[in-house]
């Protein structure tokens, strides 16, 4: 199988870098303050600074959405995503709680896709069963493509890390890519993996600025987490490429050299991007500041604003070392995984802080 890329969507002059220390670049004109109704909406995804081993000592994600179990009958799919350089995806949660305001896939889970999250509840013993099939031949499987698998409610649900381990039993090519900094509680784990030649993992990051963060993407890990997740990735062994992902005409393009920089900085080894895509592409509104930023914009994916931004991309990668190619995933150690035991619990309930079953 070729290197795998993250495919592009197509560079004025590139912009001077700037010093990624800061996590905060300076801008033209920061976003206007949010609606009242983004406003509210921020109110009901509120964040609390809480010690609970998912974010240490930073504002971390409450997890006020409502999760409701559901087992599914089949688990691994042919990949769609336009983001994905993978073959077949899992996503362990139907919905995200981290309330994207550019998010492309929300009229697939609905509405309500960011309080109301549907966790697959059997995935594990699933997966088991769907590698363990006749004639099954293994290729690159991605989790989280359709929607973040270290969400907050993975750190008490834990169906990610059982996902992990039935993949790290059958020696299973996988990549996963995240905006959370959670990620770094299964490091042990991905280190194994990586060691073997069968792990990427993509940081998706739209901004350094904290601020325009929590507006976008009021309820993922802050641009210094990501970094520091890339980080701890890294040290470990780990293949941790950065996605710039979406580029914003106006909003956030004027980053993207300091993004790479600040994200080779942390050990990232590629780089990648994708163009956000327009409210006529997903059938949703954006809120008014975000709207009006987008006037009068290029279209992005096509003509010379997208060959822009790719041109920018090679430039900024070539400068800090970052590769526009990912290697190949060894698949040549795959072995069946064993069978579910029977009456085993599909994923861990944390909430009690003793890692029961149920």
């Amino acid at each position: 199988m070729p290197a795998a890329e993250l495919p592009l969507f197509g560079d004025a002059s590139p912009a001077p870098a700037r010093p990624a220390e800061s996590c905060r670049p300076t801008r033209a004109a920061a976003p206007p303050d949010l609606s009242a109704r983004f406003t509210a909406r921020l109110a009901r995804l509120a964040r609390r600074a809480e010690q609970d081993g998912w974010e240490p000592e930073v504002d971390c994600a409450t997890s006020p959405a409502q999760v409701i179990d559901e087992p599914c009958r089949s688990l691994l799919r042919a990949n769609d995503s336009p983001d994905i350089a993978f073959d077949l995806s899992i996503n362990p949660y139907r919905g995200c709680e981290h309330g994207c305001l550019y998010c492309c896939v929300r009229p697939v889970h609905g509405p309500d896709f960011e309080t109301r999250i549907f966790a697959k509840t059997n995935a594990a013993d699933r997966l088991r069963e769907e590698l363990r099939r006749p004639g099954y031949q293994p290729r690159p499987i991605n989790i989280g493509s359709a929607t973040d698998a270290y969400q907050p409610a993975e750190r008490r649900l834990g169906i990610t890390r059982a996902l992990l381990e039935v993949l790290d039993e059958a020696r299973h090519p996988l990549g996963i890519v995240t905006r959370s900094g959670g990620i770094v509680r299964d490091l042990e784990l991905l280190a194994a993996m990586a060691a073997r030649g069968q792990l990427l993992v993509f940081v998706s990051m739209s901004t350094l600025d904290a601020r325009l963060s929590r507006q976008l993407e009021p309820r993922a890990s802050r641009p210094a987490r990501r970094l520091a997740a890339i980080r701890a990735l890294a040290q470990a062994g780990v293949w941790v490429g950065v996605n710039v992902a979406p580029v914003i005409p106006r909003l956030n393009e004027d980053e993207i050299e300091s993004i790479l920089e600040a994200a080779a900085q942390a050990g990232a080894r590629s780089a990648h991007w994708t163009a956000l895509q327009r409210p006529g592409q997903t059938g949703l509104p954006l809120p008014p500041w975000l709207d009006e930023a987008l006037q009068d914009s290029p279209e992005p994916g096509l003509g010379t604003w997208a060959e822009r931004i790719g041109q920018r991309i090679e430039a900024a990668a070539a400068r800090h070392g970052l590769a526009r190619e990912v290697p190949e995933l060894d698949r040549s150690a795959f072995r069946p995984p064993r069978p579910p035991r029977p009456g085993q619990a599909a994923h861990f309930d944390r909430r009690s802080g003793q890692g029961e079953l149920f």
